[in-house]
């Protein structure tokens, strides 16, 4: 099997909490413009509201970037994978 595919989310409990919360608040900020929409809505209100979602995932993304660093690259040299990791990252970055 792919060493990579083996690899899991590692993230300690108070980060995956804080993961979580911004998750559940990007829902709320989300479900937010969809109701707005349903009504004649502000666009710089609209534009508020999809950017502290955007800001939300950004931070998320960011908690489970550092912890792919820490857990999984940081030790590619020693399993031998290091080559398929930098190629996984570099497509996953080019979204970012």
């Amino acid at each position: 099997m792919n060493p990579i595919a083996e690899h899991t989310l590692h993230l300690d409990p108070k980060v995956r909490q804080e993961a979580r919360n911004r998750l559940l608040s990007a829902k709320g900020h989300l479900e937010g413009i969809l109701k707005m929409l349903e009504g004649e809505p502000y666009c710089v209100d609209v534009l508020k509201q999809i950017k502290a979602v955007q800001g939300a995932l950004d931070k998320v993304g960011d908690l489970v970037l550092k912890s792919h660093l820490e857990q999984h690259v940081a030790s590619a040299a020693q399993r031998g994978d290091t080559d398929e990791l930098v190629a996984e990252l570099m497509e996953v970055l080019k979204y970012r």
